[in-house]
């Protein structure tokens, strides 16, 4: 627990928890995939890693590094107000993370980072909300933040539509399972910013995530295959997927 400039005194790792929760309503193998994420990391780039957490939320994947490898050291970017406030408040105190506001739309959003290059760029369950053609963009950008020999991983859900009633059977499985954790009480996601909105710390920065993004937008969710291809267009040696399941994948670039 700490205690805010108001006074009041929030437990952050209760608010982690409870949005680990929620996205693990969407997501059953969310630790999977962050388990695979830093299990390349650790074979790409080693145990004491300058990470880009980006699109950083809560600070999920920093939470996650950062008791994996305890000598890495991340920088957090996001635009969310709300979202950051869980994470300054996971954090406060800790040197190995800085966390930074940026909107990644911006052209010059990379002059905020406190750092030219890193040994990995990390992202997860975020970069949907862009079109392909931002996220083609927002690709070069990062490529030129990417040391030699360093990575950028993005595990999101990544759809083939060339397989349409694989497509049909996996979600009709992944929906009813969904609403049996429904029935036993899982927030989902606007459920989970009700509660926020009525939190006496998080409400104001809720109120303008809220302001900055609208209702929750869907963007695309192009196959794993695309991601590669775009991350080899952008300027990476190699690209593949390293895990996936039926509807998700971790696709994996070096630099």
């Amino acid at each position: 627990m700490s205690e805010t400039e108001t006074g009041q005194v929030t437990d952050w790792a209760a608010w982690q928890q409870s949005w680990d929760r929620q996205q693990e309503w969407y997501m059953p193998d969310r630790e999977e995939r962050f388990r695979v994420m830093l299990d390349m990391v650790e074979a790409t780039v080693g145990t004491e890693p300058r990470v880009l957490d980006l699109a950083c939320g809560t600070g999920s994947i920093t939470d996650r590094l950062l008791r994996r490898f305890p000598g890495a050291t991340s920088t957090g970017v996001d635009l969310d107000p709300a979202l950051l406030a869980i994470a300054r408040g996971t954090f406060h105190g800790d040197d190995r993370v800085e966390l930074v506001t940026a909107d990644l739309t911006d052209p010059g959003w990379t002059a905020a980072l406190p750092h030219g290059t890193y040994d990995a760029v990390l992202t997860a369950t975020a970069l949907h909300w862009l079109r392909s053609g931002p996220l083609a963009t927002l690709y070069g950008q990062l490529a030129g933040l990417v040391r030699d020999g360093g990575v950028l991983m993005n595990a999101d859900r990544m759809i083939d539509r060339t397989t349409p009633r694989i497509n049909a059977a996996e979600r009709a499985r992944r929906h009813a399972a969904m609403d049996r954790a429904k029935g036993a009480g899982a927030l989902d996601w606007a459920e989970w910013w009700a509660v926020a909105a009525q939190d006496p710390v998080l409400a104001g920065p809720t109120a303008h995530r809220f302001e900055i993004y609208g209702e929750h937008a869907d963007g695309e969710t192009p196959s794993a295959g695309w991601h590669a291809e775009t991350l080899l267009a952008a300027g990476f040696g190699e690209a593949r997927t390293v895990w996936s399941s039926p509807s998700d994948g971790l696709v994996l670039a070096i630099r």
